[in-house]
């Protein structure tokens, strides 16, 4: 079964928290709709290869706001918030234990990243961990699913991924992978126990 790949996103699914825009309209007063706004705006800056430098991009809102937060700030209260999902996490491994070559598949940042490799230390177990920030490939960019599926020799029949996004599974549905959006483990229990 070492040709059979379990592709997984990451935050919403490995990775919970409650939602930044909530969390910045109950302690800073600032509008979620306003805040989920100017994130619509910096993330799809800062997730690409070669970003600038993501709380620069926040800074002269965060100054129009009047939240005075160092980036070093800023990011802790961002990032100090999210948690693994255990459940999740130990079902994992036991698929790569039985064999399943284990993906992640992210649209995230680099300072987010280098917080999630020094804190989250599941993530060093599965096969290759695959971040547009180092890609160059955000979802639901096709590129990002062929990318996995070239790089290490698989037939998108083989593969499952697994998603809180429609846009993203039904992409990697086009290309032919097992593709799913994600609400709970037994879900995945259930579909991978299909076939």
């Amino acid at each position: 079964m070492s040709n059979k790949a379990i592709i997984f996103d990451l935050n919403g699914i490995f990775i919970k928290s409650p939602p930044l825009s909530e969390r910045i309209e109950q302690d800073f007063k600032i509008p979620k709709e306003i805040f989920v706004k100017t994130l619509s705006t910096i993330m799809p800056l800062v997730r690409t290869s070669n970003a600038p430098n993501t709380y620069n991009q926040f800074k002269p809102y965060l100054t129009s706001w009047n939240i005075n937060l160092t980036e070093k700030q800023f990011l802790n209260y961002w990032f100090s918030a999210e948690y693994e999902d255990v459940e999740l996490v130990q079902y994992a491994k036991s698929l790569k234990n039985d064999g399943w070559k284990i993906f992640i598949l992210s649209n995230n940042f680099k300072e987010r990243v280098d917080y999630y490799t020094n804190t989250f230390k599941f993530l060093k177990e599965f096969d290759h961990l695959y971040f547009s920030c180092q890609t160059g490939f955000i979802k639901p960019d096709k590129a990002c699913f062929n990318q996995i599926l070239e790089n290490n020799n698989l037939t998108p029949s083989a593969c499952y991924y697994f998603d809180d996004s429609k846009n993203n599974v039904s992409v990697a549905k086009d290309l032919g992978i097992n593709a799913y959006e994600l609400s709970s483990v037994e879900e995945i229990k259930q579909k991978l126990n299909k076939k």
